[in-house]
C-alpha cells in the first residue's frame, strides 16, 4: 500500500491540483499542508493557490 505522501504525489502528478478537502475524503488525510512540505522538501517545485468559496479560504495545490 502507498503512503499518503505517494499517493498525493501520484494525484499531483496526473495535473490535477488538490485541496485539503479532496486529500481528506480520497487518502484520508488531515495534514495536507504537511504532506505538501515534505514532497517540497524532496525538491518538488509545488504551488500554492488560495482560493475563497462562500466566505471559506483554503489553499490547492499543484506542480508548476
Amino acid at each position: 500500500m502507498k503512503t499518503q505522501k505517494q499517493q498525493i504525489l501520484a494525484y499531483l502528478e496526473k495535473g490535477k491540483a488538490i485541496t485539503p478537502i479532496q486529500a481528506l475524503s480520497k487518502f484520508g488525510c488531515f495534514r495536507l499542508s504537511a504532506r505538501i512540505s515534505d514532497l517540497r522538501n524532496d525538491g518538488l517545485n509545488i504551488a500554492t493557490e488560495y482560493v475563497t468559496i462562500k466566505g471559506k479560504t483554503f489553499a490547492s495545490y499543484s506542480i508548476i
